[in-house]
C-alpha cells in the first residue's frame, strides 16, 4: 500500500460544487435543516391537503398560505432519469458519467424531487425502479449542509 495515495473521498460528488443553501428570504430553510436532521421534509397545505415540492409561499392548489413541513418516508420510484456525460459544472471535469434522477414519492401527493442515483453510473435504470432516501452530510463545510442521493431499495 502506497502512504502517499489518495483517501477516497467519502462524498458521491466532488469538492467544488456550490453549497446548496436556502434563499435569503428563507423559503427552503426547513428542507435543508431537515436533511441535515436526517429527515426529509415535504410542505403540504394546512388548508386543503395538498403536498408540493419545490417549497412554494402559497398552496398550488387553494392559493392559501397556510403550508406546514411534514417529515415523510424517503422512498419513491424512479420517474426519469438521465445519464449525464458533459460536466454541467468545472468541478465535474474529471467525474462523469453520474446519474440524475427524478424520483416521484407517490405515498407523497406524488410530488417529484431530483437526486443523484447512487452505485455503478453505468448501471441499468428502470422507470419505476423503487429507490430510498441516502443521506450526505458535509458537516466540516462552511455552512454545513447535508444532500439527499437515492440508491436502489
Amino acid at each position: 500500500m502506497n502512504p502517499q495515495a489518495e483517501t477516497p473521498s467519502p462524498f458521491y460528488l466532488p469538492e467544488g460544487l456550490p453549497i446548496p443553501v436556502a434563499e435569503p428570504d428563507g423559503l427552503s430553510a426547513p428542507f435543508w435543516q431537515g436533511l441535515t436532521e436526517e429527515r426529509l421534509l415535504v410542505q403540504r397545505c394546512t388548508h386543503c391537503g395538498t403536498w408540493q415540492h419545490g417549497p412554494e409561499w402559497l398552496c398550488h392548489r387553494c392559493h392559501s398560505f397556510d403550508l406546514g413541513w411534514n417529515e415523510v418516508p424517503p422512498k419513491g420510484r424512479i420517474y426519469s432519469w438521465e445519464r449525464v456525460w458533459h460536466p454541467a459544472h468545472t468541478a465535474l471535469r474529471d467525474h462523469g458519467p453520474y446519474l440524475a434522477v427524478l424520483v416521484e414519492l407517490p405515498h407523497v401527493g406524488h410530488v417529484r424531487m431530483v437526486g443523484n442515483l447512487l452505485g455503478d453510473p453505468l448501471q441499468e435504470v428502470v422507470i419505476g425502479a423503487q429507490v430510498e432516501g441516502v443521506y450526505e452530510h458535509h458537516r466540516q463545510a462552511f455552512p454545513v449542509y447535508s444532500l439527499l442521493h437515492w440508491k436502489a431499495a
